[in-house]
C-alpha cells in the first residue's frame, strides 16, 4: 500500500507538490513512483533559475528497473534543487515526501496547484 500523504497535490504522472505561504512549491515523487521504479541510483534536476512549462520534462529518474523522465506538475521557475541527492539518490527511496524531494519551484500561479489531484483522488488513481 502506497503512502499518500493529505495536503499534498498529485499529477498523474505520480509527482507531488507541497505549496508554501510564499508562492513556491516543493516538488518530488510519490512513494507510489518510487515503489515502481525500484532502487533508485540516479536523479537528474534541472539547473536553478530553469522555468518550467507545467506538463514538462524536468529530469530523469534512473533505477535498476528503468529511467523515467519527471515532469512539472506546474508552471514555475526552480530556485532549489537537492543537492543531496546527487551522492544519495537512494534517499527517495525511503524518504519521498521529506529528504528525497527534487525541486523547488516559484509558482507562475499558484492556483495552477489546485487542478492538481487531492490524496483522495490520487489514492484512486493507484488503486
Amino acid at each position: 500500500m502506497s503512502n499518500v500523504p493529505p495536503g499534498l497535490r498529485y499529477a498523474k504522472s505520480h509527482e507531488w507538490l507541497k505549496l508554501e505561504s510564499d508562492g513556491t512549491a516543493t516538488v518530488g515523487i510519490t512513494d507510489y513512483a518510487q515503489g515502481s521504479l525500484g532502487d533508485i541510483t540516479y536523479v537528474q534536476a534541472p539547473k536553478v533559475g530553469a522555468v518550467l512549462k507545467a506538463g514538462e520534462t524536468f529530469g530523469v529518474v534512473e533505477s535498476v528497473k528503468a529511467a523515467s523522465d519527471l515532469y512539472a506538475p506546474v508552471a514555475g521557475t526552480v530556485v532549489a534543487v537537492n543537492a543531496a541527492l546527487e551522492g544519495k539518490p537512494e534517499t527517495v527511496n525511503v524518504q519521498p515526501y521529506d529528504g528525497g524531494w527534487m525541486l523547488k519551484l516559484k509558482l507562475a500561479n499558484p492556483a495552477d496547484a489546485a487542478a492538481l489531484l487531492d490524496a483522495a483522488a490520487y489514492g484512486k488513481l493507484i488503486a
